[in-house]
C-alpha cells in the first residue's frame, strides 16, 4: 500500500523529484502513476504504468493498471491484453486471471471465461468479485447448481456484494423456485444493485403461475 503524505500533490512532487534523480526506479514509477490516477490524471498514469513495466518486467501489478484504465476507455481488448501480459509477468497473481475471465464473458467467450475465473479463485480463495463473475459465466453457461455456489461464496465473503445477490436470484428462478428468487432480489437491492426490471417482473409471473 502506497504510504501518502498529508497532501496528495506534496506526493506526487516527491516522487516526481526522486524520479529526476533515478529514471530507473519501477516502484516509483508504479507509485507516482497510483497518485495520478487519484488526481484522475489518467494519460500521466499511463506513461508511468508503462515506464514501471519497461524497467521491472515482472511488475505484473502495472499491466493491471494498465488494463483498468483501458477498461475505462472503454478498450476491452487491450484490458484483455494488458492482463494476459500480467499473467505471463507473473503467473500465480489471481487479479489479472479473474481481470481476463471478466473481459472473455463481455466478449462472449463463456468457456474460456470460466476456466479463468476457476483459475483466479483457486489462487486466491478470498475473491470476492471473481466468484460473483464465474457465478454469472457459469450461469450463462447452464450450470445453474455450481453458479449458486459460486455466487453464495461470494455473499459469505462480502454480504454486500449485490451482483451476487442478483445472480443468486437468478439462478433460483431457472430453478423454479421463484419465492427464493425474490428473496435474493431484496438482498440485491438493500445493497444498492439495480436489479433488471424484467427479472422482476419474471418472478412476479412465476409466483402467480
Amino acid at each position: 500500500m502506497v504510504q501518502y503524505a498529508d497532501n496528495i500533490d506534496d506526493h506526487i512532487a516527491g516522487l516526481e523529484e526522486k524520479l529526476r534523480k533515478n529514471d530507473q526506479c519501477a516502484s516509483s514509477h508504479y507509485n507516482l502513476g497510483v497518485a495520478y490516477i487519484s488526481k484522475r490524471r489518467y494519460e500521466d498514469a499511463k506513461t508511468c504504468f508503462v515506464r514501471a513495466a519497461e524497467r521491472s518486467p515482472t511488475m505484473a501489478e502495472a499491466y493491471v493498471q494498465l488494463g483498468g484504465l483501458a477498461m475505462n476507455d472503454g478498450d476491452i481488448e487491450a484490458c484483455l491484453r494488458y492482463n494476459t501480459a500480467a499473467v505471463k509477468a507473473r503467473a500465480r497473481f489471481a487479479v489479472p486471471h479473474g481481470n481476463i475471465g471478466f473481459c472473455l464473458l463481455q466478449m462472449g467467450d463463456v468457456e474460456k471465461a470460466i476456466k479463468a475465473l476457476r483459475q483466479a479463485v483457486k489462487l486466491d480463495s478470498q475473491f470476492v468479485q471473481a466468484y460473483g463473475t464465474l457465478g454469472s459465466a457459469l450461469f450463462m453457461a447452464g450450470e445453474i447448481d455450481e453458479s449458486i455456489e459460486m455466487s453464495s461464496r461470494a455473499v459469505e465473503l462480502h454480504p454486500k456484494f449485490g451482483p451476487a445477490w442478483n445472480n443468486l436470484a437468478l439462478a433460483y428462478l431457472e430453478k423454479g423456485e421463484p419465492a427464493k428468487a425474490k428473496e435474493f432480489v431484496a438482498r440485491a437491492q438493500e445493497c444498492n444493485f439495480e436489479v433488471h426490471p424484467g427479472l422482476i417482473a419474471d418472478i412476479e409471473a412465476a409466483l402467480k403461475a
